[in-house]
């Protein structure tokens, strides 16, 4: 049901960033028997109370899952929470909990560790880092594998990064990471309201808040995601709130993207996530079949009025996944 409706949604490539070995091997069973709606990459799960023996169990993913269809190759951390429960790492103190920073899951020393010995297997690492303190930290745990293994074509990725700095924006293209964001997750978009997590930043962090803008005009690639179920799995009401964003005072930057790029957040940044931009993600002669035909030109449709652009025939791997 769940790839149903992704499919539903004109969704034709998914990465479930929570799952495990038996997962894929559920996904392979329904591959055999009747097909996947959409194509499927699951990492391996890393927490922190694991030994880095356990990492075999990763390598073995990716060796055994290896289709277009359905594949591995990547491990997942947590390094923090949310800011909600003040549980994100943030380099000074919370606006709001002057004696608190958060606390990670991982001390900075067993994260360095962590990603040199991922980064040696040749997988992807991919690290859920909201407060900038984790972001910090991840980035220079990517830094300790470039100059431990050497500098490879790696696309380790920090995933959300909702509060960032300015020593560490250029890092991202530097270092080759990926910044995957959430266009539904700034307060204030869609749903989501202003508060706690305006005041809990603070001011002085706003300009740097969900900084979609400023990571992609500083050479990064930005992807777009739904971190669904937390916000909604429709890409057309997060290409809408990436359009329709607002900065929240007067004097901090725009962060918004203009349609044409929040498309490709959804669509070529994604394959390129992936490592597939030379198979996927654009229509072009010779690339996977795997489009969405929508109900209007979204090209000529309102900005505040692109959620009533509706998916109405979906095709993954040149089959119909999907027809209003």
């Amino acid at each position: 049901r769940g790839l149903a409706w992704c499919a539903r949604h004109g969704i034709t490539s998914i990465q479930n960033m929570d799952g495990n070995l038996y997962q894929l091997e559920l996904l392979a069973e329904i591959d055999a028997e009747e097909g996947l709606p959409c194509r499927v990459k699951i990492p391996f799960h890393y927490k922190n109370f694991m030994t880095l023996d356990m990492l075999d169990k990763a390598s073995d993913m990716a060796e055994r899952y290896n289709s277009e269809w359905l594949s591995s190759g990547m491990v997942k951390v947590f390094y923090d929470g949310v800011l909600d429960s003040w549980t994100a790492v943030m380099v000074e103190p919370y606006a709001d909990r002057l004696d608190w920073v958060g606390e990670p899951l991982f001390t900075p020393q067993q994260f360095i560790d962590l990603a040199v010995a991922v980064d040696r297997r040749g997988l992807q690492i991919a690290v859920h880092s909201i407060g900038d303190g984790a972001v910090r930290a991840v980035l220079d745990g990517y830094e300790a594998a470039q100059k431990a293994n050497g500098k490879r074509d790696s696309r380790h990725r920090v995933e959300h990064i909702e509060v960032t700095t300015t020593a560490d924006v250029p890092r991202f293209a530097e270092l080759g990471v990926i910044a995957s964001m959430q266009p539904p997750h700034p307060p204030g978009a869609m749903d989501f309201p202003l508060e706690p997590t305006v005041s809990r930043i603070g001011p002085a962090r706003w300009p740097l808040s969900y900084a979609w803008r400023t990571l992609k005009d500083a050479g990064a690639h930005v992807v777009f995601a739904s971190d669904w179920p937390v916000s909604p799995i429709d890409p057309i009401l997060g290409i809408q709130a990436a359009v329709l964003r607002k900065p929240w005072a007067e004097s901090d930057p725009d962060q918004s993207f203009s349609l044409h790029e929040a498309i490709a957040g959804y669509t070529i940044e994604g394959a390129y996530a992936e490592f597939a931009e030379h198979r996927k993600g654009t229509l072009k002669s010779g690339y996977m079949a795997d489009l969405v035909v929508l109900s209007m030109d979204i090209e000529n449709t309102a900005p505040a009025d692109l959620h009533k652009v509706r998916p109405v025939t979906t095709i993954c791997g040149g089959k119909v996944t999907y027809q209003a």
